[in-house]
């Protein structure tokens, strides 16, 4: 296909003929009775300041929403105490989330947006409407304890899924060049379900704190203890897993073009569905009998986390594998050396290359040190982004925006090359990965990549149907001097 196949020239204005334009100019009335004005709230809206202080604005009022009705229920004393033991699983959940996201991490600000969706937005919801629910259920019913038991097993679980998966779904449309695949699903699902099963622990273990004071039962035999050992001991993961099932249909349905319009509708709705029935039969359990609980618990729940857990690593290293794929094309085009694809794709060779720059030859400037470390870290970053960028043009077609994201993450490495070639490239020998001897330390002893003069990026080429030296396989073109 040739270039000037797939460009269309301009349309030219249609000229009116001078009669027309006289009627046509007669027609418009005078200045004082017009009545269309520009709509400035589109123009507001359209304002990324904005829309993150709205945001923060909702999330903030939801938080002080929820956290007056807990306290409402369980009491100030209730409330703190529910509190502190609920905020001890969240930071194992975080890190252990973060882990998994190391590949290619994604921003802060959506995992922190998707934990206070999940403890403020998503718990606001639920509790609202889940005691409406049953509340409803048991006037219609006349029937109090069938009312709290269809409440817990399908109005709770569809409530909660729901307005848990609204965090991935706002993510998955507004922040889309960092939602790439499962991994990211699962992130996201998981800090959510952290924050909502975060404020939903507080309300538990408050309520049973509240208890056992009017009951006076202290130690091991109290309600407090016996809820702090199911719900965080015996079952952290029990939120987040629900939740992930719905992060997982997202990331699926995350690398599918235009192409693939009823695959990203059908697959959310599909993981979605499998989290609510999975929550169902966990609340459900306590009906099966005596031994419901732990039926579902070791035969059902452990198998279903093992599987996940299995499902994510494989996703992060099929990720390093994309870039093993991937990256050699620019090797060969000259952005990278040869050495860097095969360190960037292992964690042990990337941590190594960011603890070399950090060292810095030995030399005792911390501050240098960590700089070099952190530019070893955007380095690796930029690059993974890349190999993702080229893998979903690959498979699912160039976007309109491909060649200047392209061009954007080859300038970003180009600055950073002087010091992370070098530790990559060590890294890759002192792995095994590169064969031959690991030389010592070849890391510059000045730091300054803002007087870095990289050489002028080629101007990327706007169709794909011809022959691409940064896209086809065979390019062997170095960038320009």
């Amino acid at each position: 296909m040739s270039e000037g196949s797939v460009q269309h020239e301009q349309p030219a204005v249609p000229v009116l003929e001078e009669q027309q334009l006289d009627e046509f100019l007669g027609a418009v009335p005078e200045r004082g009775q017009w009545r269309y004005r520009p709509r400035r709230v589109g123009m507001v809206w359209r304002s990324k300041a904005f829309r993150a202080g709205a945001l923060i604005t909702v999330l903030a009022l939801c938080g002080l929403v929820i956290l007056a009705l807990v306290r409402q229920q369980t009491g100030t004393e209730g409330f703190l105490v529910g509190l502190g033991l609920a905020v001890l699983p969240v930071p194992l959940l975080m890190s252990a989330f973060r882990w998994l996201d190391r590949v290619e991490p994604g921003p802060w600000r959506n995992l922190l947006f998707a934990f206070a969706w999940g403890a403020c937005a998503a718990a606001l919801v639920a509790i609202i409407a889940n005691s409406f629910a049953t509340r409803w259920i048991a006037t219609a019913t006349a029937d109090p304890a069938s009312a709290d038991t269809l409440g817990a097993t399908v109005v709770a679980p569809v409530v909660e899924e729901s307005a848990k998966a609204v965090a991935i779904l706002l993510i998955f449309l507004f922040r889309r060049r960092q939602f790439a695949g499962i991994v990211d699903g699962v992130v996201i699902a998981g800090f959510t379900a952290t924050g909502f099963a975060f404020t939903e622990n507080i309300l538990y273990l408050g309520n049973a704190f509240g208890e056992d004071q009017q009951l006076g039962t202290t130690g091991f035999a109290s309600l407090t203890v016996g809820t702090f050992f199911v719900r965080v001991v015996m079952s952290p993961f029990a939120h987040p897993l629900f939740t992930v099932l719905s992060g997982i249909g997202f990331g699926i349905a995350a690398p599918g073009g235009p192409r693939h319009r009823v695959r990203r509708i059908v697959l959310p709705v599909l993981g979605l569905a499998c989290a609510i029935g999975m929550h169902a039969l966990w609340n459900g359990s306590s009906s099966f009998g005596r031994y419901g609980f732990y039926v579902v618990y070791g035969v059902f729940m452990v198998p279903c986390f093992a599987l996940v857990t299995w499902l994510a690593v494989w996703s992060r290293q099929r990720e390093l594998r994309v870039l093993s794929t991937e990256l050699p094309v620019y090797a060969a085009a000259g952005w990278l050396t040869p050495a860097e694809p095969l360190a960037l794709a292992s964690m042990r060779a990337r941590g190594m290359a960011r603890d070399m720059a950090r060292h810095w030859n030995g030399h005792p400037d911390r501050a240098r040190g960590k700089a070099a470390a952190r530019t070893v870290a955007e380095y690796e970053s930029f690059a993974t982004s890349l190999a993702m960028l080229r893998r979903r043009a690959r498979h699912d077609g160039a976007g309109p925006d491909f060649a200047l994201r392209e061009q954007e993450l080859l300038h970003h490495l180009w600055h950073r090359r002087d010091v992370a070639g070098p530790a990559l490239t060590y890294a890759a020998r002192a792995t095994g990965r590169l064969r031959g001897a690991p030389p010592a330390p070849p890391l510059p002893r000045q730091f300054t990549p803002e007087g870095a003069h990289p050489r002028p990026l080629p101007a990327p080429h706007r169709h794909y149907g011809g022959y691409n030296p940064y896209l086809d396989d065979g390019g062997r073109r170095t960038p320009p001097a």
